[in-house]
């Protein structure tokens, strides 16, 4: 167990070593959503994109490489969500569910009727629940690598995601990456302990709810990625993908599988994944 959580901190903390070097301007707004102060940037115009970031991720590194990419075509809401980047912690579970009540309390203020919704991992999982939750809101969502229930991922992953702790992080960029940004820089223990907790319990966002939205997804995962390509087939079948489209109608949703790509490594391949996202955005019915 120990070996496998190791493998997990060293992943994020590639992610997070990618976020303090870019050391980004910190300009930006709040909005008072759900008794969260809750951070976020506009970049771009067009047709509005929602994006949320990974767990222990911020608007910053990579992440942010990926938000002036796609800004380039439409207008990007980049969020921090709770307890990451600027936006401190409040005591509620970190769960897709609460990520994407304050994704629709941000739109409601922002006054924008409805948006295409793109999430990377954590944010993917509340992209999802914000198609069950708020389908009028929504009108596309991009799900980078999320299972819709949590035996979707392989077990080597759930077990070594449970293990972790602050103290594995200790002097790595990521802690000092929330020390950087956080309003409660002193926090990152309770933060980590936080986010493990609000995960650890089994999880099933509900197949007849997840069939049931309107809003057509892409599904872009790694061929080695922790969400198993078993689980990755049944949510696009659910999406009435599957199906061979030379003989009936197909499905407006799409998957697609990164050759030699990881969960982490996800990141890396921006400029094979982005031109899809915007194909799949722009594509009519």
């Amino acid at each position: 167990m120990k070996i496998r959580a190791t493998v997990v901190v060293i992943f994020l903390t590639v992610l997070s070593a990618a976020a303090a070097s870019a050391q980004p301007k910190q300009t930006g707004a709040y909005a008072r959503v759900n008794g969260l102060n809750m951070y976020y940037e506009i970049h771009g115009r067009g047709e509005p994109l929602v994006m949320l970031h990974g767990a222990f991720m911020a608007i910053s590194g990579d992440w942010e490489e990926w938000v002036h990419e796609l800004a380039k075509t439409r207008q990007v809401i980049a969020v921090e969500m709770q307890g990451h980047g600027r936006t401190a912690d409040i005591d509620r579970d970190i769960t897709p569910e609460n990520l994407s009540d304050d994704v629709a309390a941000l739109l409601d203020q922002l006054k924008i009727p409805k948006a295409d919704v793109l999430g990377y991992s954590l944010g993917a999982g509340a992209a999802m629940q914000c198609a069950i939750r708020h389908p009028g809101k929504v009108r596309k969502v991009v799900v980078i690598s999320y299972p819709f229930r949590r035996d979707g991922w392989d077990k080597q992953v759930t077990d070594a995601l449970s293990q972790l702790t602050a103290d594995a992080f200790k002097g790595s960029p990521m802690e000092a990456e929330y020390k950087r940004l956080n309003p409660n820089p002193a926090g990152f223990a309770s933060f980590v302990k936080h986010v493990v907790a609000s995960n650890a319990v089994a999880w099933d966002f509900g197949a007849d709810k997840f069939k049931a939205t309107k809003a057509p997804m892409f599904f872009i995962n790694g061929d080695a990625d922790g969400v198993r390509l078993e689980h990755l087939a049944e949510m696009y079948r659910l999406k009435g993908g599957g199906m061979s489209g030379d003989i009936g109608p197909r499905s407006e949703s799409r998957v697609a599988v990164i050759p030699n790509t990881t969960h982490v490594t996800l990141m890396s391949r921006m400029s094979m994944i982005v031109p899809m996202i915007n194909d799949f955005l722009d594509a009519k019915p």
